[in-house]
């Protein structure tokens, strides 16, 4: 099969011949039908987070199951499945006390310089990406990394929600769990950050505040929820959010990974207000906080790819798109062939695309 390696950082991505074996006993192997070009890829990428190379990096993504392994009973060949880095081993205590997302088990993860035995002509050890590796034409994933979609949910879309979806969405309903009339203002309006603001809608948050510097995407944000547009180019975000709330709101969403806007997400929080870092901050990294803001009850709190239950989460997300709730359509930017990814990357670096997707029998 064909797959995308990452030799070296800032370096573009090679298309490489590479095969692997038949699933072992909890092992699924699945026919990518698409894979989405998510902005953690690219931090990697960039070596702003750490990882064993050469590498098939993707993890978002959705695809129809192929083989199965002998002990694997939920799902068979021809189920459409979308994939999930937030593997889970169900017995740890972070699983048995309902916080799957942090499961400590190795056994069913694929750890940072551990092949998942993907085999190709050269000497290098080739690893594995987040469990999953999915800038592939298959992959080969532990069960408990997967979910069961209806047959009539698109491809396409369902891939999203594997990642920039359930992270957004999740980080609102499951992190923050803001509830019905409560303001929210989001920071970064790509992929998760739209995710969030529809989210907030589906919450019911009475006030959606959407902040970017892209007018394109703000204007896509009024759609999927936002009832307030701020762009920093107008003056400072923080008063500006002050300003239109009273005082502050009750969620502030960083979804854009920068110390800065970590550190304007505190600042715009009314007393009791929360904080939730979405964002990939860069490795080692710090930000700074006023003490003081602290005796008001204000916090700040990350989240892990949407605090998901991810087996219950993305049927839901599924349903909600299926009902009309959550507007999927409007984020795909481009699809494009496996040969074209260096393209999409290059696009999202400079801004000019929502979500570009792999498709990969294109």
């Amino acid at each position: 099969m064909k797959a995308a390696v990452l030799y070296e950082v800032n370096q573009p991505l090679v298309i490489e011949d590479i095969s692997l074996p038949k699933p072992g006993p909890r092992e699924v192997l699945i026919r990518t039908a698409v894979a989405g070009l998510c902005h953690s890829d690219l931090h990697f990428m960039e070596g702003l987070y750490p990882h064993p190379l050469p590498a098939v990096l993707g993890h978002e993504s959705a695809g129809v199951v192929e083989q199965v392994g002998s002990d694997v009973t939920y799902v068979k060949p021809g189920d459409h499945v979308v994939t999930c880095l937030s593997v889970f081993c169900g017995t740890c205590d972070n699983c048995t006390t309902g916080r799957t997302v942090l499961c400590t088990d190795a056994t069913v993860k694929m750890l940072p310089g551990v092949s998942n035995r993907m085999q190709w002509s050269k000497p290098e050890k080739l690893h594995q990406f987040l469990n999953l590796s999915s800038f592939a034409e298959q992959m080969l994933v532990h069960e408990n990394a997967i979910v069961k979609i209806r047959r009539d949910m698109p491809l396409d879309l369902a891939a999203l929600i594997g990642c920039g979806v359930i992270t957004g969405y999740g980080a609102v309903v499951n992190t923050a769990k803001v509830t019905a009339g409560e303001t929210v203002a989001v920071i970064g309006c790509g992929g998760v950050g739209m995710a969030a603001i529809n989210g907030a809608q589906i919450a019911g948050a009475g006030r959606i505040i959407a902040i970017d510097t892209n007018p394109v995407k703000l204007q896509l944000a009024t759609k999927l929820g936002a009832t307030d547009i701020i762009n920093p180019a107008d003056g400072d975000v923080v008063k500006q959010v002050r300003d239109l709330t009273n005082g502050g709101v009750h969620h502030s969403f960083e979804v854009l990974g920068r110390k800065e806007t970590a550190e304007q997400a505190f600042g715009m929080l009314a007393s009791g207000g929360t904080a939730t870092i979405v964002g990939m901050i860069p490795f080692g990294q710090k930000i700074e906080l006023h003490g003081f803001d602290f005796l008001r009850e204000r916090k700040i709190q990350g989240s892990s790819m949407g605090s998901n239950h991810f087996r219950v989460d993305m049927p839901r997300l599924v349903d909600f798109y299926l009902r009309g709730r959550l507007h999927l359509e409007d984020w795909i930017s481009a699809k494009l062939k496996l040969s074209e990814i260096n393209e999409g990357f290059a696009n999202m670096k400079a801004g000019k695309t929502l979500r570009s997707v792999i498709v990969f029998d294109s």
